[in-house]
């Protein structure tokens, strides 16, 4: 029987997402790993034997060998998913993505948009297009996974169109972007494909973007994230290639995050160690990663909110950076809800334990 296992964000991002979907990937190594929301701001660290790969324009099971697949709902931007590509194939990992015909291009307009839009960035944009992308796509000048295998002409026309629809003028570094943004969409072996190839895999394993906290709908606005960030586009997915046996993996740090602006309670100077390898640095957009104490209420109304959508057959919560800080979680406030928690104790998968 065909089976799925989806990985969530609990909280604002930068949960451990990417170190679950990992975890199951070594369980479960001829799945396929599959991105149903978000796109190319992802920063999901895997590392194994010694490399490390920060996973964006990839699933989080492609350092491990895993092919990986893009959902409609998902954004691709070409010049960073060629340039993740390469670093990929160096490090052995599996340079496999399928993307689904309606999937929504970044193009190098909309990360202009981006980052000259002053709105924007006061609510806390990452500066790489994804909400300009979504915005753009809801309008008249759409451009799809699909446009990139037509003819080049095509392609071009359709880009004009989107650079007038945001005034752009003549600059020559974005003119210099976008010759290397078409350079690349030539040099990419594009497989787009409906949700017919995942019938070739027994089990799909979907890996989230951000948290649910940063949900679209469910989120304070306007601090949100362009996207559903609950399992909702996951399940709707599983429907579509009739799979029942869904088992939910819900994921937060022992301590609470958030890189960006907006409303986060218990916010402090948390004193961590071993976070050497923290992938949440300073940046210009986000600014430092933000840290506080884990709040177990605030868990448990997100997971309320998934369950809005989701019919799992099974839910575990998953706890990590726990040898980062020596905070006392309430597990019996927690325990009661999950069909089983486990506790991540390292910056590898193979440091994933059952705690209950």
């Amino acid at each position: 029987m065909k089976n799925a296992k989806i990985v969530i964000g609990l909280g604002f991002g930068d949960e451990g997402k990417g170190i679950t979907t990992d975890f199951l990937c070594s369980q479960n190594p001829d799945a396929i790993g599959i991105r149903f929301s978000g796109g190319q701001q992802a920063a999901h660290t895997v590392m194994l034997n010694g490399k490390k790969h920060v996973h964006s324009s990839f699933a989080s099971g492609a350092l491990r060998g895993l092919p990986s697949y893009f959902s409609e709902h998902c954004t691709i931007h070409p010049s960073l998913l060629y340039n993740e590509f390469l670093e990929l194939k160096e490090k052995g990992g599996n340079t496999n993505l399928f993307i689904h015909p309606l999937a929504k291009i970044t193009t190098p307009f909309d990360v202009w948009q981006n980052k000259n839009n002053t709105k924007n960035l006061t609510h806390g944009s990452c500066g790489k297009g994804i909400g300009a992308t979504m915005k753009r796509n809801e309008g008249a000048y759409k451009l799809f996974a699909i446009d990139l295998i037509g003819p080049q002409n095509f392609l071009i026309e359709k880009l004009k169109n989107i650079a007038s629809y945001y005034g752009v003028s003549n600059d020559n570094q974005l003119e210099n972007e976008v010759a290397y943004f078409l350079d690349c969409i030539a040099k990419i072996d594009w497989k787009i494909s409906n949700y017919d190839i995942l019938e070739n895999y027994k089990t799909l394993i979907f890996e989230g973007s951000q948290g649910i906290l940063l949900d679209m709908d469910h989120g304070v606005f306007p601090n949100v994230t362009y996207a559903n960030t609950t399992s909702k586009n996951a399940v709707e997915i599983c429907k579509q290639v009739h799979i029942e046996d869904i088992e939910l993996f819900y994921v937060t740090r022992s301590y609470m995050t958030r890189h960006g602006s907006g409303w986060m309670p218990n916010e402090e100077t948390l004193e961590l160690i071993n976070n050497e390898e923290e992938t949440c640095v300073f940046n210009e957009y986000q600014k430092e990663l933000r840290f506080g104490k884990l709040d177990e209420e605030l868990l448990l109304h997100a997971l309320r909110i998934d369950q809005i959508y989701s019919k799992a057959t099974q839910k575990s919560l998953v706890i990590t950076c726990l040898d980062q800080y020596k905070h006392n979680l309430n597990i019996n406030k927690l325990s009661a809800t999950f069909d089983a928690i486990y506790g991540s104790y390292g910056p590898e998968s193979k440091f994933f334990k059952q705690i209950k």
